[in-house]
């Protein structure tokens, strides 16, 4: 089994195989995901900081915070998918 990993900002990298949602963190239900994962201590801050800009939520019910925008963190792993058909 190989595992492909996505760079999601700062040298943080994550399993692109665990990854279900990759989502903008604008709206109230996001942002109550975000609070509720929070609580529940199954939430892992990426952003060093920075304004958070995509929300990734993993197969382990795991919600990532990012710094880098979630159409970019998408590119990176349609390129790591087009890079596995090659």
């Amino acid at each position: 089994m190989d595992i492909k990993l996505v760079n999601i900002g700062f040298g943080n990298i994550v399993a692109a195989n665990r990854i279900v949602a990759i989502v903008s963190p604008e709206s109230a239900p996001i942002k109550r995901i975000i609070q509720e994962a929070r609580e529940k201590g199954i939430l892992i801050d990426a952003t060093y900081g920075r304004r958070t800009r995509a929300v990734i939520m993993a197969d382990s019910s795991h919600v990532i915070l990012s710094a880098v925008q979630p159409e970019t963190v998408a590119n990176r792993l349609a390129s790591k998918d087009l890079n596995e058909e090659l």
